[in-house]
């Protein structure tokens, strides 16, 4: 099987091609986006062989997610430009769930052929069946009832080893949570233009609210990159922290 990068080198390994269908676009297209500047240039490699590799991924995912939201080309073009260098394919991943966060619950009736294509990688029916349990597609006769920005945060788990009971459980906790840190923002917010008009009202709420998710990001990024940390770093049964057990016995 194809993947993003070569696993000797680290470098990326898919053919303009292989990008396309994995993006669920066309080699066209990327080639239009290669031009504007909205992707990089690929690596060359031998026989002056474009490669393409996660960050290309990431990128034209995020570009579907702003056409999702209705922006034009140039207002894509000026909110890429505006990005930090050198993100990687995690942070525009972060950027597209902000960009996504920002649409109403919507759900679509998409056909098979449709759901594997905005899947942008192959599905067979054990994956289908995973992607049911999580709950995030729900079949409808012929076709399926999906939620777009669930589903393609669900695609990107079936190749993480967790258990559908754990990841439904965790879907669970950030529900509760993000519902809980929502009220508790909403009530401060309301206490700041309660007396004002109710088009203030929406202006501030239309302003604040990608701002809010993109802070919500940084803050549980940092507070679950101090959990690993301090889960790494905790010492083992009978052993010290980041200890080998084994060793710890033999001393």
């Amino acid at each position: 099987m194809t993947t993003d990068t070569d696993s000797e080198s680290g470098e990326p390994a898919l053919t303009i091609d292989e990008l396309a269908a994995r993006a669920g676009t066309t080699v066209r297209t990327v080639r239009f986006y290669g031009t504007k500047g909205l992707l990089p240039p690929p690596v060359i490699g031998p026989r002056r062989v474009g490669h393409y590799g996660r960050e290309h991924l990431a990128r034209l995912a995020l570009i579907e997610e702003l056409q999702q939201q209705g922006m034009t080309l140039a207002a894509i073009e000026r909110y890429l430009r505006r990005l930090p260098p050198g993100l990687s394919d995690h942070d525009l991943a972060i950027h597209r769930a902000a960009v996504a966060s920002w649409a109403p619950d919507t759900e679509e009736t998409v056909t098979a052929g449709e759901l594997r294509r905005r899947a942008g990688r192959p599905l067979d029916a054990p994956d289908v069946e995973r992607l049911v349990a999580m709950d995030v597609v729900r079949p409808d006769g012929d076709a399926y009832r999906i939620d777009p920005g669930l589903f393609r945060l669900a695609v990107q788990l079936l190749d993480v080893p967790l258990s559908e009971k754990a990841i439904l459980a965790a879907r669970t906790v950030l529900t509760e949570h993000a519902r809980a840190a929502a009220h508790e923002l909403s009530q401060l917010f309301r206490a700041e233009v309660a007396e004002r008009a109710e088009e203030d009202v929406r202006s501030l709420s239309a302003h604040m609210q990608p701002l809010v998710v993109q802070a919500l990001l940084t803050a549980f990024q940092r507070s679950l990159s101090a959990e690993v940390h301090q889960w790494l770093a905790a010492p083992e049964e009978g052993g010290e922290p980041g200890s080998d057990p084994a060793v710890s016995a033999r001393r």
